[in-house]
Parts: C-alpha cells; sequence; structure tokens
C-alpha cells in the first residue's frame, strides 16, 4: 500500500471516529437526543465525502445510503424542507453515477493491471474563471434573496446564514455530479458558514463535524487537482 492510500484510509478513519465522538457526546449532553441509525448516516456520509475527495465513484454506494436513512430521520422529526433538499441530491447522484463513468481512468496502469483490480478514479473538469465568476455572482444574489425572504416571511432564527448555507449547496452538488473541481470551493465556504452557525446556535459537536468537512474540502480539492495534472 502506497503512503498515499494509507492517507487516504488513515483521513476516513479520522472522519468516522469524528462522527462517533460527536454521537457519544451529543447523547451525554442530551440523553436520548440521537438515535444509533443517526451514527450510521453521519458514518455513511462520512465515506461518501471522502471518497467523493479521492475521486472514488463508490461515493455514490454510500451517498445514496446516507441520504434515504437521513431522510427517515427528517420524515420522524417533519423536517419536510430538509427531505425535500434530500430527495433533490438523491436525484443528482442517479445522473451522476452515469456522468462520473464515463469520466473513469486507471491512475496509470494498462487495462491488464486495470483488470486485475487496479482502482479507477474519475477524471475532474475545470471552469473558465469567467464562467467562475458569474456562477459565484448568481449564487450570491440568489442566496441574499433567499436569506431575505426567510427573514421577512419565516420565524428563521438565522435566515441568511440558512440561505448562504443552503442555495450554494445546491450549485456545488451540480458542479461535483458534473465533475467540476471547483465545487471544492463552494463546498468549503458553505462549510465554514456552517460551523459559524453551529457555534451561534451552541451546537459544539455540529461545529466539529463541520470543521471536518473543511479539512475534506482542502483533501477534495488537492486530490482533483493531482487528478487533473494526471489526466
Amino acid at each position: 500500500m502506497t503512503r498515499g492510500k494509507i492517507f487516504d484510509v488513515c483521513f476516513i478513519a479520522f472522519g468516522l471516529l469524528v462522527q462517533v465522538v460527536s454521537y457519544f457526546i451529543t447523547n451525554s449532553l442530551n440523553p436520548d437526543s440521537l438515535t444509533p441509525l443517526s451514527l450510521i448516516s453521519g458514518c455513511l456520509g462520512v465515506c461518501s465525502v471522502c471518497l467523493a475527495a479521492q475521486g472514488n465513484i463508490w461515493t455514490y454506494a454510500f451517498g445514496f445510503g446516507q441520504v434515504l436513512t437521513f431522510t427517515y430521520l427528517c420524515w420522524t422529526q417533519h423536517l419536510y424542507g430538509t427531505i425535500a433538499i434530500n430527495a433533490y441530491y438523491f436525484c443528482t447522484m442517479v445522473y451522476g453515477i452515469f456522468v462520473w463513468r464515463k469520466r473513469l481512468r486507471s491512475e496509470g496502469v494498462s487495462e491488464l493491471e486495470n483488470e486485475r483490480g487496479n482502482e479507477r478514479r474519475v477524471v475532474p473538469r475545470a471552469l473558465t474563471p469567467a464562467v467562475v465568476m458569474s456562477i459565484v455572482g448568481a449564487t450570491l444574489c440568489f442566496s441574499a434573496l433567499t436569506g431575505w425572504g426567510l427573514a421577512a416571511w419565516t420565524d428563521d432564527t438565522q435566515p441568511y446564514l440558512d440561505a448562504f448555507t443552503t442555495v450554494p449547496a445546491l450549485v456545488a452538488q451540480v458542479l461535483m455530479i458534473l465533475v467540476y473541481r471547483e465545487h471544492w470551493f463552494l463546498w468549503l465556504a458553505i462549510d465554514t458558514l456552517s460551523v459559524v452557525l453551529w457555534l451561534r446556535a451552541g451546537d459544539y459537536c455540529m461545529a466539529a463535524q463541520y470543521i471536518f468537512w473543511c479539512a475534506n474540502c482542502i483533501y477534495g480539492l488537492r486530490r482533483w487537482q493531482t487528478l487533473t495534472s494526471k489526466h
């Protein structure tokens, strides 16, 4: 096993550890606030995002598991808005499998070696600076408009933070499905804002989880840049 693969395994293990520790800390502070399914869903999510950072198509297998388990949890809590977002994630992932399969390649090995089980990684694409600026501008405008709507018509306690972590996530998901490496910048911004949101809400376990997501974004960006240069 190469040093890079050892790091990949250790990074996923660290993410799972963060999830397990967060689960038990939350339940110790507020007994029975989380069910074992919450832990399972969180661990599936860790595997999914870490494998996405590696450009590994198995991210979708864990992603579907996370979406289905998390949707059930949301259904029990009557969180219909979050259910709708997860339905969006599910549909985009179905399409994403076909896109990623077309952009898989072996990492510098022959077809014979590939048939023997060597891992294949996705080949990322890059957006032009003009397109990036257009996407960022449109996302910021729509996020601000959504935040204004939440503040005016709902009892959302953090309407603008809520909007600026939700709308960009929808855009980032599309860019990830289409294999554009710039989606990692959006996820990094989203996760950083999410750390602030959960710190303000007083949930330090969730804040710790999003700090790990920030680290995964940096990890993913570096890996996808490497995969692009190899191609």
